[in-house]
């Protein structure tokens, strides 16, 4: 159920229509807006009394929600949100370019790139610590000597740390570590994991399940925001398909899918997207010109020698080019929704 606060309710009223949700064993979610207060129900098995609300000083409406998502939704929030991340923000009017290697390997590589990145312009940085692998013999990561070198690009370059959790104990140490908990496609679906971000200070970007649709997308943010944290940017990265030509299907039309259906903000990945150097410039530019808030572009300053993805990583000179481009492309295509703070 979703209720709907007046304009005009004080915070007294609200405060009573939580207490209320909490007398009936429910948990409440409420989600200020620029007009009104809405304040989302879950933790019932099964349809809640409207007159529970109806009649309690300072509610608009007591909506039943028939979607198998709630918090996500437009309904509860028709603002876009903006997610804070670090001293940055991502899905406002500026562009979010996170940019960065696949894979921490040395401090050299990691400051190299972090230069550049600051250069750019960019806020964010990304480079993960932990790496989920097809073959348990490929390199796994440097784990938390690489996130203090990730530490330290914060500290030395202003840039906001995106990195890869794959456990609990990979969530603390990004919330020790980082500004952001990335939760990647392979662990879209591990429901105990988003359970666990979701009780986390930090904001969770969450990446798009190889074959998952949008309603499988949409649920696993549920599941983050149903904890308690609302701080959550979704993420496509391409999903499975027939084709040799490419790693993945960059599925651009779940774009605007997914501005129509939730406030969230929402990122493409068109590096992991493609796997191909030469495909990630014109996807990078395609996703801004379809809407995309954010991308999350890989750099390497020697692609050849890198641990791991390095036939989809760009050179730090091709990197600066592109970011010109999407910018001037970002210029053009504005949000269309408005915007306000989580």
């Amino acid at each position: 159920m979703l209720i709907v606060m007046k304009p005009t309710a004080t915070q007294s009223e609200i405060d009573r229509v939580l207490e209320v949700i909490d007398t009936l064993g429910f948990r409440p979610h409420p989600m200020p807006g620029a007009s009104r207060t809405a304040i989302g129900i879950t933790g019932n098995q099964g349809a809640v009394d409207r007159a529970h609300f109806e009649n309690l000083p300072g509610v608009a409406d007591a909506i039943r929600v028939t979607k198998p998502y709630k918090l996500v939704s437009k309904d509860l929030r028709p603002e876009r949100s903006v997610v804070k991340v670090g001293s940055s923000v991502i899905g406002g009017e500026e562009l979010a370019m996170i940019a960065g290697p696949c894979a921490v390997e040395s401090p050299d590589q990691v400051f190299e790139v972090a230069e550049v990145v600051a250069k750019s312009g960019a806020k964010f940085f990304r480079g993960g610590a932990f790496k989920p692998r097809t073959s348990p013999y490929a390199f796994q990561g440097t784990g938390e000597e690489g996130l203090k070198i990730l530490a330290e690009v914060r500290d030395q370059f202003g840039l906001n740390i995106v990195t890869e959790a794959m456990d609990e104990y990979g969530v603390d140490l990004v919330e020790k570590y980082g500004d952001c908990i990335q939760i990647g496609a392979r662990n879209m679906q591990n429901f105990s994991l988003l359970k666990y971000a979701g009780k986390a200070s930090k904001p969770v970007l969450l990446k798009r399940g190889l074959s998952a649709t949008l309603d499988e997308f949409l649920l696993a943010a549920e599941y983050v925001m149903a904890e308690g944290n609302y701080d959550v940017i979704l993420c496509e990265r391409g999903i499975r398909s027939f084709g040799s030509h490419a790693r993945n299907m960059l599925d651009l039309s779940i774009v605007p899918a997914l501005h129509k259906i939730t406030h969230l903000p929402v990122i493409v990945d068109p590096s992991h997207g493609t796997g191909r150097n030469y495909m990630v410039d014109p996807m990078a530019r395609a996703a801004v010109a379809v809407g995309a808030d954010g991308l999350i572009i890989e750099v390497h300053p020697c692609p050849e020698e890198a641990l791991c993805d390095g036939a989809q990583a760009l050179l730090p000179n091709q990197y600066l080019e592109l970011y010109s481009q999407v910018a001037a492309i970002r210029k053009v295509v504005q949000p269309e929704a408005e915007t306000v703070s989580v």
